[in-house]
């Protein structure tokens, strides 16, 4: 079993806005995910970020301000024990054809480059489609979040090779079973 764990951002760590997360101020964990991930980092698993910030390209935000939000996400993981190895992140928009967007596997093959592995045994929770297509395109196991847009993409269907996914309520239950090796 791999010890090297993807998580995407917006809806799966912090809360997400249709509007896109612009600022250290608008980024906001959600309830029990810095928890989650501060318990699988002192049980030893390596985490890491891969997130489409397609907000740079839009100019909503710059690489200053997404730094800031990653900071912060680091300085509050840091009060429960948790640690990011790394973030990946694609600053490209739709139609820029980018192999690095969602649902391409480009950030998870880099992913898979830096850590010199396989990543068919690591677990990739997203909240989105895309997040669960990029997973499955680079042979990683998606795992699916109802926070964010989770439970819209519940209510829209998967595809039927996605329909195997686990699903869990949170970044917080895929943690407990992570931990508790049912997952």
């Amino acid at each position: 079993m791999s010890r090297l764990i993807i998580l995407d951002r917006d809806g799966v760590i912090n809360q997400d806005s249709d509007h896109f997360i612009k600022s250290e101020d608008e980024w906001q964990p959600i309830a029990g995910s810095l928890e989650a991930m501060g318990r699988l980092s002192q049980a030893g698993y390596t985490l890491v970020v891969a997130t489409n910030q397609s907000g740079i390209a839009r100019g909503l935000f710059d690489l200053e301000s997404l730094h800031a939000m990653h900071q912060k996400m680091a300085r509050l993981l840091d009060q429960y024990g948790g640690h990011v190895d790394g973030v990946f992140f694609c600053p490209h928009g739709p139609k820029d054809n980018c192999e690095c967007r969602k649902p391409k596997s480009g950030l998870f093959d880099d992913i898979a480059r830096r850590y010199q592995t396989s990543l068919q045994d690591v677990i990739a929770v997203g909240d989105s489609l895309r997040d669960l297509q990029a997973a499955t395109a680079a042979g990683a196991r998606p795992v699916l979040v109802k926070t964010g847009k989770g439970e819209r993409v519940l209510a829209e269907g998967l595809p039927d090779e996605l329909k195997q996914t686990p699903v869990f309520a949170d970044l917080a239950a895929v943690s407990r079973a992570i931990l508790e090796k049912t997952l």
